[in-house]
């Protein structure tokens, strides 16, 4: 069977990521997510304000 992916000349395994690369890409997500999240609450306040109030709900009847 041929292959399917077109191999690349030249190119070299990358290398594995190493923890602060890891850590960066993670922290780049998360703000890109909070950013993202906020953005929706503006365009939709009822939607937002309405997960806001599920959200304190649960926190009520949450147990430690």
């Amino acid at each position: 069977m041929a292959d399917t992916q077109p191999s690349r000349e030249g190119d070299a395994p990358e290398p594995p990521e190493t923890a602060a690369q890891r850590r960066a890409r993670r922290a780049q997500f998360l703000r890109d997510l909070v950013e993202a999240r906020a953005l929706r609450d503006r365009v939709q306040p009822r939607r937002a304000r309405a997960a806001r109030m599920r959200q304190q709900m649960r926190m009520r009847t949450f147990r430690w």
